[in-house]
């Protein structure tokens, strides 16, 4: 997620520069092919193409609001983890052995606690396998991992292993959906605490619950991961814009060819080439960049500059969870920070 309100330059140039130069380009070819070649078939009315234009527009603003609530559902969704984190932790240390501040019950306590922390990171790893969906990102993007690398917490063992015994650690890893084992784990632990009278039945429901509505997030969040935008919509809105900007050059020949017509000499023909080129390149660059915005946000659970930032909310979750605990704050791990303008 970018972390600041205004996108650095640098990133709105790394795809501006590619968009403009390759429209820059056809467009010369275009102009050169009417102007110096006498293709006057090349030119077409440009009303016919605006109208197309705002047709295309309306499609690519479909397309990226339907991104958009993609997006914005996955934010409310770990929204709600941290939240139902939170009543975790509190539950757990109200419900469990209350008043008791024996070792023996901060153990228990400490272990329901580590195992939901285990949970949190366990599905963020599996929303960040790679996806069938981003498996061939950009070269800028590309890059950007490789540099980012050691910021993207994306190792099992460094993640998990500190939350759970050697033993429940080494089994989790041999599971297909290794977060869904560990709230079963949960609930069996639970289902044993109750039996050795360290939760009454109320609070055992109370905590079922909680375990449930970690079941319900973590679904509809495997349902956007596993459920690509509609293919459909994406890809015609990609074909759309493509055809629109390759039109563009021959539609604006109806706009200058007066003009170039009425000129007395090839010098006075090339100065039209200038603003051409750079009315062509202006709107190929606003349409292409339109619908960029919208294949941003389809997959909010990547890593993409925009996607959620579940490092982020896991770590603001596991210090919460650990305070609760009263570990000291020395013994957490610090939050999150910003890597170039970009929270993960």
């Amino acid at each position: 997620m970018l972390s600041k309100r205004r996108i650095r330059p640098s990133i709105a140039l790394g795809f501006a520069i590619p968009a403009v130069t390759i429209a820059a380009i056809w467009a010369s070819i275009v102009f050169s092919l009417h102007t110096f070649v006498q293709l006057e078939f090349l030119r077409i009315p440009f009303q016919p193409l605006s109208t197309i234009g705002i047709a295309v527009a309306f499609y690519v603003g479909f397309k990226n609001n339907a991104s958009y609530d993609r997006f914005w559902e996955g934010r409310k969704i770990w929204g709600g983890v941290v939240n139902t984190s939170r009543s975790w932790g509190t539950a757990v240390m109200s419900y469990v052995r209350p008043g008791d501040d024996s070792p023996e019950a901060h153990a228990l306590r400490q272990e329901l606690i580590y195992r939901h922390l285990a949970w949190i990171n366990a599905v963020r790893l599996q929303l960040r396998k790679k996806s069938r969906f981003f498996n061939k990102p950009a070269r800028s993007t590309k890059r950007r991992l490789e540099r980012h690398a050691e910021h993207m917490r994306n190792d099992w063992d460094t993640e998990i292993s500190p939350f759970l015994s050697a033993e429940e650690h080494a089994e989790m890893k041999q599971k297909l959906n290794s977060a869904t084992h560990l709230v079963t784990r949960q609930g069996t632990r639970l289902a044993a605490a109750k039996e050795a009278e360290h939760v009454n039945l109320f609070h055992q429901i109370a905590l079922m619950d909680l375990l449930t509505e970690m079941y319900t997030l973590q679904g509809k969040a495997e349902r956007i991961k596993n459920t690509p935008f509609p293919r459909q919509y994406a890809e015609y809105s990609r074909i759309f814009t493509r055809v629109f900007v390759v039109l563009v050059p021959f539609g604006l020949l109806d706009v200058f060819a007066d003009h170039i017509g009425a000129a007395v000499s090839t010098a006075d023909e090339v100065i039209y080439i200038v603003p051409f080129i750079a009315a062509a390149a202006l709107i190929s660059w606003v349409f292409m960049t339109m619908e960029a915005i919208g294949d941003a946000s389809e997959d909010p659970f990547e890593r993409s500059m925009g996607d959620v930032p579940m490092n982020a909310l896991c770590r603001t979750i596991e210090r919460d969870l650990r305070q609760m605990l009263d570990e000291p704050e020395e013994s957490l791990p610090p939050g999150e920070t910003p890597i170039d303008n970009i929270l993960y």
